[in-house]
């Protein structure tokens, strides 16, 4: 008998949802126990529910091909199956905020891939490197749903994750006005070339919704516990602009930065490449060993050649400069649907095991 964590994953059937699948088929501590989808999916086996729609470039799990695909909304049956979910269905922000609510007041932890609920106060947005802390508030967010183990955690939007935990690493120096642009591949819109053939030799100077995300989520990363909610920070101003670019996985962003105090060029690379977090501590089995990563080359990072750095866990950073009107600009790049996004749920619930908030039925 396995003594695996029996997992669920909701909205299995999409592209976060066959990552999650993927990186979940030799994991050492979860197990895929149930898929569930939309109803027009359900009763098909997975491998007829996805089709040819499978976008991964390994081969669909054998474990999974045959497992019948449930309905998403028949909560208590999903919920009898497995001990926690991850959650990347396909439905409006309501739908999303009420279904992903039920699971959780059926005693089944949702870590989600979904925007829904990261402005829900006392919901924790996690980069598990950089606010772990934030993971306190479940238990004010347990006394609201009047639940004894289910509870809602989030990831934030991927598009932060390349310049993020830069800034992060350097709030010693008080870092205070952010100018950024982020370039950002298509799968992050759930495409590839050959379901997306406009985006072929194309840049969309477009991206509905992601310049206020990219500009306000850093700021609850960063914020503080406070009572039964999370109060963002308040000391940081963001602007941003995001792109979408011809290219199939891999966020870049070039940022500039001014800072309160006045750190060298030495001191801002020697705080990227020591920073470290619990998933580090923990050598939890998702966590890069070095989280972040300088790169001296005048042309890296680079998609091509970077995007995979820590299996597409850890983030590069490189062009460090001094800049004529801000002070210092670099350039980030991170794995939109590694850590941006299945891969950085993985790590959210890996930590939430090892601190108890996740655990067997």
């Amino acid at each position: 008998m396995s003594e695996k964590l029996k997992v669920g994953i909701l909205g299995g059937t999409g592209m976060v949802g066959q990552r999650f699948i993927s990186l979940l088929e030799d994991h050492p501590w979860f197990e895929v126990a149930a898929i569930a989808a939309s109803p027009r999916s359900a009763g098909k086996t997975y491998e007829d529910a996805v089709g040819n729609r499978w976008k991964m470039d390994t081969p669909m799990p054998e474990k999974v091909r045959k497992m019948v695909v449930m309905n998403v909304n028949e909560v208590d049956k999903v919920s009898a199956l497995v001990d926690f979910v991850f959650s990347a269905v396909d439905m409006t922000k309501d739908e999303i905020r009420a279904i992903e609510e039920e699971y959780a007041k059926a005693e089944t932890p949702v870590v989600s891939n979904n925007s829904a609920h990261r402005w829900t106060p006392d919901v924790p947005m996690i980069v598990p490197e950089i606010n772990s802390s934030h993971i306190a508030v479940i238990d004010s967010q347990k006394k609201r749903l009047g639940t004894k183990r289910g509870f809602i955690a989030v990831k934030p939007n991927c598009s932060i994750q390349s310049y993020t935990p830069a800034l992060t690493a350097w709030k010693e120096f008080e870092p205070y006005e952010v100018v950024v642009c982020t370039y950002q591949a298509i799968s992050g819109a759930g495409k590839t070339f050959k379901d997306w053939p406009e985006m072929i030799e194309n840049v969309i100077p477009y991206i509905g919704g992601e310049e206020e995300k990219s500009e306000k989520e850093p700021l609850r990363v960063w914020g503080k516990v406070e009572g039964d909610r999370i109060v963002p920070a308040d000391d940081v101003k963001i602007t941003a602009q995001c792109i979408r670019v011809p290219v199939l996985n891999g966020h870049t962003a070039a940022c500039f930065v001014k800072f309160k105090k006045n750190p060298s060029k030495e001191q801002l690379i020697d705080k990227l490449v020591s920073f470290k977090g619990e998933p580090q501590d923990l050598k939890l089995p998702s966590a890069p060993k070095q989280f972040i990563r300088y790169m001296e080359e005048d042309n890296r990072p680079q998609v091509k050649l970077d995007v995979d750095y820590e299996r597409g866990m850890g983030v590069s950073i490189g062009r460090l400069r001094e800049d004529s009107i801000y002070d210092w600009k670099f350039v980030g790049l991170s794995h939109n649907t590694l850590r941006g996004a299945a891969g950085g749920a993985v790590l959210c619930a890996e930590l939430l095991k090892e601190k108890g908030y996740i655990s067997a039925k």
